[in-house]
């Protein structure tokens, strides 16, 4: 087991002018389990691959432990990763895939077995360990995986997509055994996931990335109510959070015909500012007060659905958030007290779950 930090460190690839990973800072506590999240293309898995000895550093320098690890090869890091494509060797066994790098590394055969059946006892493969990989579903290909990384008995485990390959259920059930897993080992972990919600479930703490840049570093419950700023509040949260661009006064933001107080943390802001509203944090009136909206769609969930609506105002402009795509404006409701699509409704947001950022820098404020 060990501490992980990434100290500035940069990945340039040849022929780019802009890094991939630009001065990257992040320290991971020993035992923790630390996800990199982000769109495609933001440098979550070069991060990774930095990290295992698989893509050079440009600059700055990673630690694993005590050691400077930077410029050392894969094999002399301690680490272990278990890849989005299984990587597992189809003419071998489960268990010899299992053990194959402690065969490697000339440990005697005993040992191996041992070693093996603990980990395939822990992952519950123990009456698969005489299958071919070929004769295993995708949920047990994957486990097989985890269990090669286990057996080697790690100082940090490595984890890059590996759920993207299964089916919906069970990615959801894999995930739940992974985050069990590993509080059990106890291993100190960096999983990446183009998934927020896996993200939010299984870390914790989660660093997001965009375009190279770390925006934000948190537990996922302080990412959810304090975003760092607009990129953080529209990327974390199923479904994502409002983001309305509303005039302000001096006496607050002007919410449709409601004037909603703001907090400003971070500074005075301008004459406009962007509002952020979770789904389950807007209010609907029966007196027109608010923001007035033309319900487009009904999503029913049971106990609860969502309303997307249009602004009647087309003043009002609904930022994008991570994408900066148009977006609806989204509200929970009593699955009970449902409005009728085409129906026009007022809302306002709940004062206490309020955000609200500069619409240049996009900082909260």
């Amino acid at each position: 087991m060990a501490t992980v930090k990434f100290d500035e460190a940069t990945r340039i690839y040849p022929g780019n002018d802009t890094p991939s990973v630009d001065k990257l800072d992040i320290d991971i506590q020993d035992g923790e389990f630390l996800v990199l999240v982000g769109p495609s293309g933001c440098g979550k898995s070069t991060s990774l691959r930095m990290l295992a000895g698989l893509e050079e550093v440009n600059g700055g320098k990673i630690w694993i432990g005590d050691r400077d690890v930077t410029d050392l090869s894969p094999k002399d890091r301690d680490v272990a990763m278990v890849f989005q494509n299984y990587a597992l060797y189809p003419h071998m066994t489960v268990a010899d895939n299992m053990g194959f790098a402690l065969k490697i590394a000339g440990v005697d055969k005993g040992e191996i077995r041992k070693k093996v059946e603990e980990a395939a006892g822990i992952l519950d493969l123990t009456q698969y360990l005489d299958r071919k990989p070929k004769a295993l579903s995708g949920g047990q290909r994957q486990r097989v995986a985890m269990g090669r990384a286990i057996v080697r008995s790690p100082k940090v485990f490595l984890m890059d997509e590996p759920l993207s390959n299964l089916d919906a259920k069970l990615r959801v059930q894999t995930r739940t055994q992974i985050a069990s897993l590993q509080r059990r080992l106890g291993v100190t972990t960096v999983y990446v996931t183009h998934d927020q919600v896996e993200a939010m479930t299984m870390g914790d703490r989660i660093a997001l990335l965009k375009d190279g840049l770390l925006q934000q570093c948190a537990t996922p419950r302080e990412m959810y109510d304090k975003p760092a700023n607009l990129f953080v509040a529209g990327f974390i949260g199923s479904p994502a959070m409002n983001l309305v661009d509303v005039p302000a006064a001096s006496d607050g933001a002007k919410f449709g015909n409601h004037t909603v107080s703001i907090p400003r943390e971070g500074g005075k802001g301008g004459d406009r500012v962007i509002v952020g509203v979770r789904p389950e944090d807007v209010e609907l009136t029966t007196n027109n007060d608010g923001l007035e909206l033309t319900v487009d769609v009904i999503e029913e969930l049971g106990a609860d659905a969502y309303v997307y609506g249009t602004p009647t105002d087309d003043k009002i402009k609904l930022h994008g958030g991570d994408d900066n795509l148009a977006k609806p404006f989204i509200a929970r409701v009593d699955g009970r007290k449902v409005p009728e699509k085409g129906q026009t409704i007022y809302v306002y947001p709940k004062g206490e779950h309020m955000h609200v950022f500069d619409p240049e820098s996009g900082a909260r404020l």
